[in-house]
C-alpha cells in the first residue's frame, strides 16, 4: 500500500470521526472458554488459541502463555503502527523486525513471595529497521509509532478495568 491509497482509505473515516466523535468509540471484545486441564480457549480473528500455564508455573509448554500473547500483541500493534506511519509519511523502510521481551518473577503469580509483583516488571520493545532514513526521519517514525500504537499506550497508561461475575451458565 502506498501513502495515497492509505490516505484515501482513511480520509472518510477521519472526517466521519471529526463530525461524529462518538462514532470513533468502538468496543472490541475477546471471549474465552475454560478447556481441559488448566487452559482457556480464546477465539481470535484467525484461529482458536488455547492458553495455559507457562512451564515456570507448572504448564507443559503445549499451550500458549498469556504473557507471551501480551508481548505478541504489543509487537503486532507496534509493527502495524510503524508500517502505517512509514507508509503515510512515504519513508523508505524496506523491512523491520519488531521484538519484545519482558521479565516476570513467577514467585508473584504463584503466591510464593508477597513482595514479588504479579505481572511484568520490565518490558523491552526493540525495532530493527532496514531503510533509507535520516536520523530525523527515524526519530519521527519512532515518536509517531509510540504515540499511535494502541497496545503500547495502553500498557504505558493502564486504563481502569471493571471486573464482574455472573452466577449461572457460561453460555
Amino acid at each position: 500500500m502506498d501513502a495515497t491509497t492509505l490516505k484515501t482509505l482513511q480520509a472518510p473515516l477521519k472526517q466521519h470521526y471529526r463530525d461524529q466523535p462518538d462514532a470513533a468509540v468502538v468496543t472490541l471484545r475477546a471471549v474465552g472458554i475454560l478447556g481441559e486441564g488448566v487452559t482457556c480457549s480464546v477465539a481470535t480473528g484467525q484461529a482458536l488459541v488455547h492458553a495455559g500455564l507457562h512451564p515456570a508455573t507448572g504448564g507443559n509448554g503445549m499451550s500458549a502463555c498469556s504473557g507471551d500473547m501480551l508481548l505478541q500483541a504489543l509487537v503486532a500493534c507496534a509493527g502495524v503502527t510503524l508500517n502505517a506511519v512509514a507508509t503515510a509519511l512515504e519513508l523508505k523502510v524496506r523491512d523491520a523486525k519488531i521484538s519484545a521481551e519482558g521479565d516476570l518473577d513467577f514467585r508473584g503469580t504463584l503466591g510464593v513471595a508477597k513482595d514479588a509483583a504479579v505481572g511484568f516488571r520490565d518490558i523491552r520493545l526493540n525495532f530493527d529497521i532496514d531503510g533509507d532514513l535520516t536520523d530525523e526521519q527515524r526519530a519521527t517514525l519512532m515518536k509517531l509509532t509510540e504515540r499511535y500504537c494502541v497496545v503500547y499506550q495502553t500498557l504505558r497508561a493502564a486504563p481502569a478495568i471493571a471486573v464482574t461475575s455472573q452466577v449461572g451458565g457460561a453460555g
